[in-house]
This record gives structure tokens, sequence and C-alpha cells, in this order.
């Protein structure tokens, strides 16, 4: 099963690149925005999204983003989903 968790924008990293970071439940991520982004990847910017291993694959309300992440925390799928990106976080920055 795929899992696509909400995420806001939060800012335009390399806009050539249509990479922006964006927040999950206060874990900051840089994604992929190419699914999502129209001509001045900008006005992305504290728009939620559905993101998927790195991609921002959808549009979503703030409100279906609420409780898209309860349903998730409910599940328990949504702590193991930011466990990871922390992990993954904490890894990259070790290394640099």
């Amino acid at each position: 099963m795929c899992l696509g968790i909400p995420g806001q924008i939060v800012e335009i990293t390399d806009a050539s690149k249509l990479m922006a970071l964006a927040e999950v439940s206060g874990v900051r991520r840089e994604v992929n925005i190419a699914c999502v982004a129209g001509t001045d990847p900008a006005d992305l910017v504290g728009c939620w999204t559905l993101i998927h291993v790195g991609f921002a694959m959808s549009l979503i309300d703030e409100d279906e983003a609420e409780k898209t992440l309860e349903a998730l925390r409910g599940l328990g799928e949504a702590q193991e989903t930011l466990e990871a990106m922390a992990q993954g976080d904490a890894a990259l920055e070790a290394g640099q």
C-alpha cells in the first residue's frame, strides 16, 4: 500500500529543479513539486500536499490534511513515517 502523508510547503529551495521544503508534523524535508507546480512554484508556499517518497503528489486543503493526519495517527502509520523521516534527516546532517 502506498502512503501519502500531508505536508505543507514552507519554502521553495530550488525553483529550477522544482524542489521545495515541506513540513510534516514539525519535520521538514525537501520534496519534489513537479507533480503539483504551476507556472510559478512560489505560489505553492503555504499549500498542503500529499507527499509520497519525496514527491508532492497532489494538492489538498488544510481541513483534509488535518483529517488525514488524525486518521494516520490513529492507525499508527504517521508516527512510523515521521520517525523514518527524522532518522533520514539525522543521517544526512551527520554526513555533512
